[in-house]
Order: C-alpha cells, then structure tokens, then sequence
C-alpha cells in the first residue's frame, strides 16, 4: 500500500484500548471508538453503557485507568482537548456548550472572532436559529437552546466533529435537519463520530456502525449489517427493523 493510501484511510482521531473503573465496577474495558475523514460514525448502546464516559476519556476530560488516543497521527496517553480544538476538532458535549446569560448572536460572534479563517457551510443558518437573535441563552427553550449548540459546531466546519447524544432534544423535524447537516458535514470532509439513541436517523446518515455493550465495544460496520447482526438486533434493536430512509 503506498503512502498516499495510508494517510487516505488513517482515523484523525482514535480513542484506543480504554478502561475505566468507578469503585468495583468496570464502566469500559478495552472500549475503543475511531472517527474517519469524510465519514459518520455513530457509537449506540444502552442508557449507562458508557459511551460518553468513552468520549469523555477520549478527550481527556475523564481520567481513565488505562487508554491512548491518536490525534493526526499522534499518539499519546494524556489527551487534551484544547490542543485538538486549536487543530479543527469540536467537542458537542449532551448540555452546556452555550452559556446561559449572554445572547445567541454574541455566540456567533465569538466563535466567527476565534476561527476566522473557517470556512463554514453555505447554510449559514441549516437549523433556524435567525429568529432567536436578541434572546440570551436561559430565555430559549430546552430544544431552541439545543439548535443553537448545534449551529455553533456546524458553523466551525470542524475538521473533526464529537457529538453526544446531537439529536436528543429536538423536534421530529429539526432531528431530521440535524441528520442531515451532519451527514452534510462528513460530505464535505469532516470526521464525525455521534453517539444517540435516534437509531433510524443515525443509521440512515452512519457510514460505520460502533455498538458499546458490557464495557467493551464492537465495530459492526455498516448500518445493513448492524441491522442485520444478531445480537445487536436482539439485545439493542428489539422489535425495530430497517425502513426507508427518514432522510
């Protein structure tokens, strides 16, 4: 394999072999995630199962027993988000991201004065937050608050995408919206890895399919063959089965 084929294929970011312990239970053992250029991966599992402990520790903002994370190529065992923030990515935490008392618009502001040089999607509003302009944080609902997070992450045009639980919140529509600005920007070449429990959305925009189940994690590849592996439809799928694309 050439060179130029290896640095085609390589993860821009990979969390490797992470344990970790609360007292005596192992919350993940050997649990590993990989998010690749141009592609969504999406990391399901159960309430509890650990997926964004595994985010967390991958970022460095929960200190794991045991764990490495390769960045660019760079491997190292203490991560640290604000180096790889400075290098493109963008971590969308489950809550929090906007502060609650400055307006909407000063957010934008804000993140337009940090990365100048980014350069955004052509919808520069791909979740209707224009009409929010004058309203601080804590006067929107929780769902408006959501939209706004979101178009921040978008707007950064990262070159590496981390988004806990993007669709939970939302309206059935603005879900399907989020999906697609999503898959959208995996299209235009980010790495995005999302976890959720939004599974036909997130099938339906996932190129690899990662299923976190007693600690550990499996990659099932595909979303056809997540469907069609055994013991995922039987433990997490249950009585789902594929439709037609929501998107």
């Amino acid at each position: 394999m050439s060179e130029t084929r290896q640095e085609a294929v390589r993860p821009v970011f990979a969390a490797e072999g992470f344990v970790k312990r609360l007292g005596d239970a192992e919350v993940l053992r050997a649990a590993a995630v990989r998010a690749w250029p141009g592609r969504v991966t999406v990391l399901l599992g159960r309430n509890g199962s650990g997926k964004s402990t595994l985010v967390r520790c991958g970022l460095g903002l929960l200190a794991a027993d045991n764990g490495s994370v390769i960045w660019w190529g760079d491997a190292t065992l203490r991560p640290r988000l604000a180096r790889m923030a400075r290098e493109g990515l963008f971590f969308l935490p489950d809550r929090g991201l906007a502060v609650p008392r400055p307006r909407e618009e000063t957010h934008l502001e804000t993140l337009r004065a940090a990365f100048p040089r980014s350069e955004p999607p052509a919808n520069q509003d791909p979740l209707d937050v224009a009409p929010f302009a004058g309203a601080r944080i804590w006067q929107l609902s929780g769902g408006e608050r959501r939209r706004v997070e979101l178009t921040l992450a978008l707007l950064r045009d990262p070159v590496c995408l981390i988004a806990d639980e993007p669709l939970a919140g939302l309206s059935p529509a603005h879900q399907i919206r989020t999906a697609r600005a999503i898959r959208d920007a995996a299209r235009r070449g980010a790495a995005v890895l999302a976890t959720g429990h939004e599974v036909e959305l997130l099938l339906a925009v996932a190129a690899e399919v990662v299923w976190i189940v007693a600690g550990g994690t499996r990659v099932l590849g595909s979303p056809e063959q997540a469907w069609a592996h055994p013991e995922f439809a039987g433990q997490y799928l249950g009585r789902r089965r594929p439709r037609d694309s929501p998107l």
